[in-house]
């Protein structure tokens, strides 16, 4: 499709990755649907975006929410032809630690943010863009999930962390091949190491150890760099059932 035509929910659309893949999309002359949980950031969103940009409140774990917010997002645009999945959370925690083992709370609250949440936002978009008149190709959609590269060398401390991320990997071709015979494409993007809110928050000394950890370029990525990926999957037909890595090179080491 092109960018300028997209009309697109972006779930945890108002920071970090996801505000960026938004902005991207807006400023070609696309719509966005922001799905958050942070009205106030929302609202900010919004007005940093302009009149094709507009926000609904979700809890990506409540299937009820994602719908009503899916369908919320239909309206508004007349069609939902993206879904880019950026709403997660990035917990560290021991699996077996000094202070005992991890609680199965915090394992299961990582997995329901990331992995359910993921799979609730891309089944409730599937179905609205079902119905969407098809393309010259018959393209009716594309999904955009966001892993990590840490589905893949996880560092301890990213047991849950990496299990849900490894899951949406583990998702991608699947339904990628599920959906293909409604013309949606579904591809996923694994980043590295990313400026995004989570980081921003540590120390600068600490963001400049990460930094020097990717092999080339050797600095970490930009939120604009992810949107840029995100721009060519939307435009691109033939990327279809694939995780990229969106890394420098970087494979992390145990800690």
């Amino acid at each position: 499709m092109r960018l300028g035509d997209a009309r697109a929910i972006v779930s945890g659309g108002v920071s970090g990755l996801g505000l960026a893949a938004a902005s991207r999309i807006v400023a070609a002359g696309g719509q966005v649907v922001l799905l958050d949980i942070d009205q106030a950031q929302g609202a900010a969103a919004v007005a940093a975006l302009g009149a094709r940009a507009s926000f609904v409140a979700a809890d990506v774990t409540r299937e009820s929410e994602v719908d009503a917010a899916i369908e919320q997002a239909r309206a508004k645009m007349g069609i939902i032809s993206a879904a880019v999945n950026c709403a997660g959370i990035g917990t560290a925690a021991r699996f077996v630690g000094k202070q005992g083992a991890m609680p199965a709370e915090v394992f299961r609250r990582l997995i329901e943010v990331n992995l359910v949440g993921t799979a609730l936002v891309c089944k409730s978009a599937a179905v609205a863009m079902q119905h969407n008149p098809p393309g010259a190709d018959g393209e009716r959609g594309v999904i955009v999930m966001t892993a990590s590269v840490a589905a893949f060398d996880g560092q301890i401390g990213q047991v849950a962390y990496a299990a849900a991320k490894g899951g949406i990997v583990a998702m991608t071709l699947p339904m990628s091949r599920e959906l293909a015979s409604s013309g949606i494409r579904v591809v996923t993007i694994a980043p590295g190491v990313f400026l995004t809110p989570m980081v921003a928050s540590l120390p600068p000394e600490v963001q400049q150890s990460l930094g020097k950890q990717v092999p080339f370029p050797s600095r970490l990525g930009r939120p604009d760099e992810y949107a840029s990926l995100v721009a060519q999957i939307l435009e691109n037909e033939m990327l279809n059932g694939e995780t990229i890595r969106l890394d420098g090179a970087i494979r992390m080491q145990p800690r």
